[in-house]
């Protein structure tokens, strides 16, 4: 069975560090690539970091129903394609998604199974001089990303685990714990029941 990972956080929450450290120390995970229609920004590449595709083509795929999730965020679109589970399922691996509040609660509805974190920054405070460190965006965009900060952290609640990430290698050590609980619970599930089941089956 593969174990979905869903890890959602506000801009400037670390989540992408989080996530590339993740994958270099956990094996067998997957990283969900997503689709956006937004132009790539500085060395991101297609296929690697995002599928890059115009507004037109991934209006058609949702007609398709082509996505796990997806959502218009910002202007633009943002979407899992169900090929990553796919893909994930095919090759023995558990697949990380890297997706906002409003995907995160459509994936859920499809896996409930899936287990979803949420990451924080330490306070508005910190959250803002990340932005800020960032030096990528303007005042005004600034400022959106920190109210909508606001409103995502509401949702906290919704979520399986909620991640404060003070520091990078011990949030990274929680996350990669939360990987292995998960995959001995259900592994120590699949092993316990199969015999009971076959025993009723072979009956």
């Amino acid at each position: 069975m593969t174990n979905v990972f869903v890890i959602s956080a506000p801009s400037g929450s670390g989540k992408s560090t989080l996530v590339h450290e993740l994958m270099k120390r956990v094996p067998n995970l997957r990283f969900s690539v997503s689709y956006t229609t937004r132009a790539p920004r500085g060395s991101e590449q297609n296929g690697k970091d995002y599928y890059f595709i115009d507004r037109q083509d991934f209006e058609a795929r949702v007609g398709k129903d082509e996505f796990l999730e997806w959502a218009e965020v910002f202007g633009n679109y943002y979407g899992t394609h169900r090929g990553e589970l796919e893909r994930a399922a095919a090759e023995g691996q558990d697949l990380v998604l890297d997706i906002d509040v409003q995907g995160a609660r459509q994936l859920k509805k499809k896996i409930p199974a899936a287990v979803s974190i949420f990451i924080l920054a330490p306070s508005r405070r910190e959250l803002e001089q990340r932005l800020r460190s960032r030096s990528q965006d303007a005042e005004a965009v600034i400022e959106r990303r920190l109210r909508e900060a606001a409103a995502e952290i509401r949702n906290y609640s919704d979520y399986d685990y909620v991640l404060v990430n003070a520091s990078v290698n011990a949030s990274v050590e929680r996350l990669a714990a939360i990987v292995e609980a998960t995959r001995s619970r259900r592994e120590r599930m699949e092993r316990e029941i199969r015999p009971i089941l076959e025993s009723f089956e072979n009956a």
